[in-house]
């Protein structure tokens, strides 16, 4: 479906695309995606893509990153979602240079997890802060080298500050415990009277220490984009079932699918819809990418944007599902069904918070040249 993107070294790709293929059962069963399956993908460059070019990054632009997680989530989106969170290093760039080089000093390629919220009491120390505290939603945290959680903070100026780990130095609660990306591993993260020096800290989407195209692209915007491209890639493996199920003939001895209108009517539109949103989505990404290589100052309405097309094109993939499936035969309601996977996991991006319905609102003030009434909107 789609001219979706391959990569550079192709047939590694294809390799790695096709041992998760096999290797999803397992995944899901343990409900996260292993250590030893993350660093299949080190080699292909999606953990240094947004490491700082100075301490041996290889940018990956945001509209093919974006193409990446597409096409990781049309074979399984928790994997996608749990790739997807490598664009999350962009917020490290907010970390004192000389914390950054400490990060890196053994290479490029760090895999970064870690839960925000609860937003967890900290007390102030002389060099830092002592926290305990228990953290929700730490996606990919089995496999990473460390972990960030998040810090009431009086002194952020009402903007989150996260603390950094080594993630040996944290402990993890195997709790997640749900339907939709069952093997992200979202586990909860634990700390138990801890201090953290503050140049470990950094307020999220704060303004980097790094001037480079990647830390001026919009952060938050960015991570959006990237939930949304997962919701995308299961989407497109919903488009690559619904082809190869025209076959299928129910119990009723009625035709097979591929021969009843209302399937083929519906598998055109949502088709349609799908590469629709996903144009704009790309064209937007690659359109604010070329801005901020330009050097240029990425504009309210460029960031509003990019939070609209990301918005759009979440709902627009877990509808077209939905859709596909009401048209499947019921089937598709057995736990082993290779379609239940997909309607469960095509859900999740869009009741991400970053794809709340209120983003419509915002980017419509903004376009309409009022000011968006989330904060961090912009």
């Amino acid at each position: 479906m789609g001219d979706t993107a391959k990569p550079p070294a192709d047939q590694a790709w294809g390799e790695v695309l096709a041992e998760l293929a096999v290797r999803r059962p397992e995944f899901h069963t343990q409900g996260y995606v292993p250590r030893d399956f993350i660093e299949r993908l080190i080699p292909l460059g999606v953990y240094r893509h947004a490491t700082p070019i100075q301490f041996g990054g290889e940018v990956i632009p945001p509209h093919e990153f974006l193409k990446i997680i597409e096409r990781i989530g049309r074979v399984d989106g928790s994997t996608a979602w749990v790739v997807g969170f490598a664009s999350a290093n962009t917020y490290m760039g907010a970390l004192p240079v000389d914390t950054q080089a400490e990060i890196y000093k053994g290479g490029p390629d760090i895999v970064m997890a870690g839960g925000l919220y609860p937003m967890q009491k900290a007390e102030r120390t002389a060099t830092g802060f002592r926290v305990s505290g228990r953290w929700k939603f730490a996606s990919g945290c089995m496999a990473a080298d460390y972990i960030s959680v998040g810090l009431l903070d009086e002194s952020a100026g009402g903007m989150p500050r996260a603390a950094l780990l080594p993630a040996s130095e944290v402990a993890i609660v195997q709790d997640w415990d749900v339907s939709g990306m069952r093997a992200s591993g979202s586990f909860d993260t634990v700390l138990e009277d801890v201090e953290i020096p503050m140049e470990w800290t950094f307020i999220r989407g704060g303004a980097p220490f790094i001037d480079e195209p990647l830390f001026r692209y919009p952060l938050i915007g960015y991570q959006a984009q990237c939930h949304a491209a997962i919701g995308l890639g299961v989407a497109q493996g919903a488009l690559d079932y619904a082809q190869h199920a025209g076959a299928y003939r129910g119990i009723t001895g009625a035709p097979p699918l591929g021969q009843r209108a209302y399937y083929r009517a519906e598998f055109a539109k949502a088709f349609a819809a799908l590469q629709s949103a996903r144009s704009y989505f790309l064209e937007v990404a690659e359109e604010v990418w070329e801005t901020v290589s330009a050097g240029e100052v990425v504009t309210p309405a460029q960031k509003a944007r990019i939070r609209l097309s990301a918005v759009n094109v979440a709902d627009t993939s877990s509808q077209i599902v939905h859709d596909i499936g009401k048209v499947s035969g019921a089937g598709i309601i057995s736990n082993s069904h290779p379609f239940n996977l997909i309607r469960q996991d095509a859900q999740v991006p869009q009741l991400h918070a970053s794809l709340s319905q209120h983003m419509y609102d915002d980017a419509g003030a903004v376009l309409l040249g009022l000011e968006p009434t989330t904060p961090g909107f912009l």
